[in-house]
């Protein structure tokens, strides 16, 4: 006996809508309707909505209803907003949608993050134009403000803005595990294997930031502080997740995390500085003194054994994971200005519309 079930219909007039604040028409559109299980996909409009969109933004990297529109459809992948129903996530024209953003964000970031500048398809050629890519600069940075001048309400700022990846810490590039064979995937997998706390559920990396979140008054759920965070965040999110879902793209994630790893140590040891000068102890710190040892040693295995080795396997994705590197150091970069450029400037770095009387800023 066979067994059909039809969708129920749903009114989504009195369906509750996730709890952020829409930048648009199309995060307000996908705030209405993906709380709902699927009937008969995006509401027909949704194209026209999309579309105009896509030709009236000037910049689809800082686009807030467009990014904040991704995040919430790679959200579905995860499960990391409880209030998404699971049954859109292959729903067809959901997909559809996400593609056409999906397609300009791309062509956006190989337009500012591309380069000629290809070194042999080789294990230490490649690590070597990834080592001196990530070098440490002189000069102002976030980190070293955060070390130095932050005040506690910066700090604030500061980890609002990280909570967007970092209380999923890993999960974006491990979407490239099963996208990925041999030398470059026992590497990745090593490297996954510390972020997620090496068997032992209280190291892992996103639960010890939560730990830092909670040490300092901030609310750890994951999603608390979206309508706070600028698009350019959400962009570098959506990079990570863009890179990792799509097996055409390995070649990025790769490159992205290898190049995540390499900027990681010396940053950390900088934030641990400025929480300590604030009279914060090792339940705050923690998650910071972790990643000064961790990434010292994951940068090697990244930029030799994961990068270099995906490229002797598969020269074909050199290209692309230097793409992918140099991606996540412009997105980084891009963040870091905007932030110091507030802070310097008396300014707050959140968006001032995201700023609950109930939470802690």
């Amino acid at each position: 006996m066979s067994i059909t079930t039809e969708p129920v219909p749903v009114d989504l007039d009195v369906a509750e809508p996730l709890p952020f604040e829409p930048r648009g028409p199309v995060s307000a559109m996908l705030q209405r309707v993906l709380v709902a299980p699927v009937t008969s996909g995006l509401p027909a409009d949704a194209p026209e909505i999309v579309g105009r969109a896509l030709a009236e933004t000037a910049d689809i990297l800082r686009d807030d209803d467009l990014q904040l529109a991704l995040f919430l459809m790679y959200a579905i992948h995860y499960g990391s907003l409880p209030g998404l129903d699971v049954s859109w996530e292959w729903e067809p024209s959901l997909i559809a949608a996400r593609g056409r953003i999906e397609r300009a964000f791309e062509v956006a970031l190989r337009s500012a993050a591309m380069t000629a500048d290809l070194p042999e398809p080789e294990r230490d050629a490649v690590a070597r134009w990834l080592f001196d890519l990530t070098a440490p600069t002189a000069g102002p940075g976030m980190a070293r403000f955060v070390a130095k001048k932050a005040s506690i309400e910066q700090l604030h700022e500061f980890l609002i803005l990280r909570t967007v990846y970092t209380l999923r810490e890993a999960d974006p590039h491990s979407w490239a595990i099963p996208r990925l064979r041999g030398r470059a995937k026992a590497a990745l997998v090593e490297i996954q294997s510390d972020e997620y706390g090496g068997g032992d559920p209280a190291r892992v990396h996103a639960t010890i930031f939560a730990q830092t979140v909670r040490g300092v008054g901030l609310d750890d759920a994951y999603g608390a502080y979206i309508d706070a965070v600028p698009a350019l965040v959400l962009a570098s999110h959506n990079a990570m997740s863009l890179f990792g879902l799509h097996r055409r793209l390995r070649g990025a994630i790769v490159g992205h995390l290898a190049a995540f790893e390499m900027t990681s140590s010396i940053p950390n040891r900088s934030y641990g500085d400025g929480f300590r000068r604030l009279g914060f102890g090792t339940d705050v710190t923690w998650y910071f003194d972790e990643h000064v040892e961790a990434d010292a040693v994951h940068e090697q295995i990244a930029g030799r054994d994961l990068a270099g080795s995906l490229a002797e396997d598969e020269p074909e994705l050199l290209p692309d994971i230097l793409f992918g590197a140099r991606a996540c150091l412009l997105l980084d970069d891009l963040v870091g200005d905007d932030v110091l450029a507030a802070w310097e400037a008396g300014r707050i770095a959140l968006r001032s519309s995201g700023i609950h009387p109930d939470r802690a800023v």
